[in-house]
């Protein structure tokens, strides 16, 4: 597949998320939790997400991966329970989406670190996903997976 890449200046953005570790067999789980806890809390508090839902990457362990699972609000709101503000932090970052099966990801990820590689860039942070459509819901569409590397 063939990606293009993009490098962009983010501001920090406000979050509502839930961390946890979990094997990657277990992600769809974790992430319909995560999601569906955090939609019903903004619904609570008469909020709504300012963007698609996101998760966040702090190691690449696929046994034990330690991630967040989240949605970007338009401003600081108090977390509950296991549900913690947060912010995505500003900055810049390298960009690309992918478009297929999210656990055929990994050519992007290679695609961007060479990227960066090639424009002296280095990834300096956390892997950020954003899915910009729910295949569940309407299995004739394609899973596209923006992805974005913090980079220095």
């Amino acid at each position: 597949m063939d990606y293009v890449m993009n490098l962009i200046e983010q501001p920090e953005q406000p979050t509502l998320a839930i961390r946890g570790i979990q094997p990657v067999g277990r992600l769809p789980e974790f992430f319909s939790h995560a999601y569906g806890s955090i939609m019903a809390y903004l619904a609570e508090l008469g909020e709504s997400p300012s963007g698609m839902p996101y998760s966040a990457y702090f190691n690449l362990d696929m046994n034990a991966l330690d991630l967040e699972a989240g949605f970007p609000v338009g401003k600081a709101l108090p977390g509950k329970g296991e549900i913690s503000a947060g912010v995505i932090p500003g900055g810049k970052f390298i960009t690309t989406i992918h478009r297929g099966p999210y656990d055929t990801i990994s050519p992007a990820y290679d695609a961007l670190t060479r990227w960066a590689s090639d424009h002296r860039l280095s990834p300096s942070g956390v892997a950020y996903e954003y899915y910009l459509n729910d295949p569940s819901e309407n299995p004739d569409i394609v899973a596209e997976t923006e992805i974005r590397l913090p980079v220095s």
